[in-house]
């Protein structure tokens, strides 16, 4: 059945969502609780692979490299997704291959190679040129995303292409000359590019770093008043953990020759022809990042990252206040992921299990405040006898069990709130992958005893979450149109919300916190916390602004609802690249984890 797919994905240019079967049509009977299968569902897979192929064939253009109605850092982000498919591709092939005869193996690697070769577009239709000179978040997303890419490279090479042994004949009836028998897989020529796009966005984002204001941290943006937020400290901390451990060395001193790392270096004299493999500095500048992140009081009472801290006072000449005490408590779910890629990291080069606990701690946090119930395998609000239009209350970061961010229910959420939620479950798959030193052996604290108790209990932890990520697939599954295409609103499907039956003015719709600034979806405010007083300088409207600068390219911003239109996520920007990378991430990660309960 897969391998029908599989053929059909490589050729379709289009499909129907009411045509296909998924696990949804047959395993979901009820829209509030969904049991865990047996055993990893194929059909999970199917769906992911569906999602992807909407995502590349309705989004992606060839010819430009690139999504045209992305921006810079959603790009990047849609560059993850992608390599995070190919490699739930590459070990789903390797799966596949014990159950089936060789003969199909031309469209697997048919399969494979179109979406490679659309990351290679990517490459070069990426404007590194313009994200130089953006925030420091947005450098760390393109250090992530090729990052991503070296590692599927590395998994796909390893699974399908161990090249001979030097000296070995393959046999009398396999002769081949040594050229072909010694062949890697193609994709290993393009590391080197990839590694040094990543290297030099790291170093341009490490300058980022700063010591004078509370007490260390990420600044956010150099272009206006400090803020050290969530995003950018998170960020840093997983972009630094992944340069250490996959970053392969950069001689390459192009586009400039004598750089420094700003904060990380700014006393080594170091030079970039120095960056190589498992280079420490990585692995302090994580380390530090973390420490600082984890006591700076960014947390709220649910346990969640809020955005981030201004500093009281700053322009004021007779305050010399450097603390960070002027709290943003807006609460965005990618706030509660980027981390968690990194605290993995750090436990595989440390050993330190605190970095686990941390990250379980935080996965707990968040689905406690979806209104989900971990101890019973639910969610907490008795979902079928809710009225039509009626909505459950907010529970923190979601309602019904379902993640979700606060513009959603209104339907104004711009292109960056339309990118989170798959950023969240991206990296929540990455966290719960299983676990590998890349010390040998272990660190001297870690016994092997120890080590094969944690396994276990990490990989427990990470399938008690399966129930609740499932709940999340169906939901998003069920926002899908006709041509397959995610909605941002992922409770409306779970719920069967319409526009003509949703009162946006019930109780308990949403947070009401005065001191929440949710700039991410409607600007950066146009006040003195935010913008330097007394420099003309206003916020970079072309940058920050919904209006001006996330609209699609060649297009007004997009208002769809009719009288006839009642689905909710037609509203503002409709269905969009992001919101359906966000429909893969949480497909992949269902796939993913289930799947390593069987390893």
């Amino acid at each position: 059945m897969l391998l029908r797919y599989l053929s059909a994905a490589v050729l379709s240019t289009a499909g129907c969502a009411a045509s296909r079967i998924s696990f949804l049509d047959l395993e979901t009977s009820h829209r509030d609780h969904v049991t865990r299968s047996a055993l990893p569902d194929l059909r999970v897979l199917e769906d992911a692979l569906e999602a992807l192929r909407v995502m590349q064939a309705d989004y992606f253009q060839p010819w430009l490299g690139m999504w045209p109605t992305s921006i810079d850092w959603t790009a990047a982000m849609m560059g993850s997704h992608v390599s995070g498919a190919l490699e739930s591709i590459s070990q789903g092939l390797e799966l596949i291959r014990l159950e089936q005869d060789e003969e199909d193996y031309r469209v697997k690697e048919n399969l494979v190679t179109l979406y490679f070769s659309q990351l290679v577009g990517y490459y070069f239709g990426q404007d590194a040129f313009a994200i130089r000179n953006e925030a420091f978040d947005d450098m760390l997303w393109v250090v992530l995303g090729w990052l991503d890419t070296t590692q599927f490279i590395e998994l796909h090479t390893a699974l399908h292409y161990r090249s001979a042994p030097q000296g070995v004949s393959p046999g009398p009836a396999q002769e081949l000359p040594t050229l072909l028998r010694n062949q890697t897989w193609h994709g290993n020529i393009w590391i080197p590019a990839f590694a040094h796009r990543a290297r030099i966005f790291w170093e341009l984002a490490a300058r980022g770093w700063d010591a004078k204001l509370c007490g260390g941290g990420m600044t956010w943006n150099p272009r206006l008043e400090p803020y050290k937020n969530a995003i950018t400290n998170e960020l840093f901390i997983s972009a630094s953990i992944a340069m250490y451990l996959h970053f392969p060395g950069d001689a390459n001193t192009s586009p400039y020759g004598s750089p420094s790392a700003g904060g990380v270096a700014d006393s080594e004299n170091i030079t970039t022809s120095e960056w190589r493999a498992h280079d420490p500095r990585f692995l302090h500048a994580a380390t530090r990042a973390y420490a600082w992140l984890r006591n700076s009081g960014m947390t709220n009472n649910d346990g969640l990252y809020v955005d981030g801290f201004h500093i009281s006072g700053y322009n004021n000449q007779s305050d010399n206040n450097t603390k960070c005490d002027v709290r943003n408590e807006m609460v965005y779910t990618y706030n509660q992921g980027v981390v968690l890629s990194g605290l993995l990291g750090l436990f595989k080069v440390t050993g330190n299990a605190s970095y686990l606990k941390d990250g379980h701690r935080l996965i707990q946090d968040v689905i406690s405040a979806t209104g989900y119930d971990l101890r019973h395998d639910r969610p907490i609000d008795d979902l079928p006898n809710l009225e039509p239009g009626q909505l459950p209350p907010w529970r923190g970061i979601g309602r019904a069990g379902v993640l979700e961010e606060v513009c959603d229910v209104r339907g104004d959420c711009s292109q960056n709130g339309h990118t989170f939620k798959g950023i969240y479950f991206h990296h929540l798959t990455a966290f719960c992958a299983p676990l590998e030193f890349v010390t040998a052996p272990p660190p001297p604290a870690m016994g092997e005893q120890r080590l094969v108790q944690i396994r276990k209990e990490h990989a427990r932890a990470c399938q008690a979450y399966l129930g609740w990520i499932k709940h999340n697939a169906v939901a998003a599954l069920l926002t899908r149109d006709a041509y397959g295409k995610f909605g941002m609103w992922w409770t409306a499907g779970l719920l069967n919300v319409t526009l003509d039956a949703l009162d946006l003015d019930q109780e308990g719709i949403g947070p009401t916190d005065a001191n929440a600034a949710d700039y991410r979806n409607y600007g950066v405010p146009d006040d003195a916390l935010w913008t330097p007083p007394g420099t003309g300088v206003t916020p970079p409207k072309d940058v920050f602004d919904e209006e001006h600068g996330q609209r699609p390219l060649g297009g007004r911003r997009v208002r769809r609802e009719t009288a006839l239109d009642s689905d909710p996520n037609n509203r503002g920007r409709g269905r969009t690249v992001e919101s359906q990378g966000g429909g893969l991430a949480v497909l992949r990660a269902l796939w993913e984890i289930s799947r390593q309960g069987f390893d």
